[in-house]
């Protein structure tokens, strides 16, 4: 049986997601933002993302997030 800390996400995860929700002003900013504020290499960033793209505690989170993202990443894959 899960307790409820085991049900929410993490900080860590939060902050993913509350960094996607932000909008960026050029190019570059939101790689700045993920190193600076994460303390993450982007790549890294975008791995744990789209981990918890799949995650359903993340969709409880932030569904609305969570979907335009997950809905993002099914037009990039259809395309290719």
């Amino acid at each position: 049986m899960r307790t409820m800390d085991e049900e929410r996400l993490d900080r860590r995860e939060q902050d993913i997601l509350a960094l996607e929700r932000r909008g960026f002003p050029g190019p570059g900013a939101k790689e700045r933002a993920i190193c600076e504020e994460l303390g993450l290499a982007p790549v890294r960033y975008y791995q744990l993302l789209n981990a918890l793209l799949d995650d359903p505690r993340a969709l409880a989170h932030d569904p609305l997030t969570v979907n335009r993202l997950r809905r993002v990443r099914e037009a990039r894959r259809a395309q290719r």
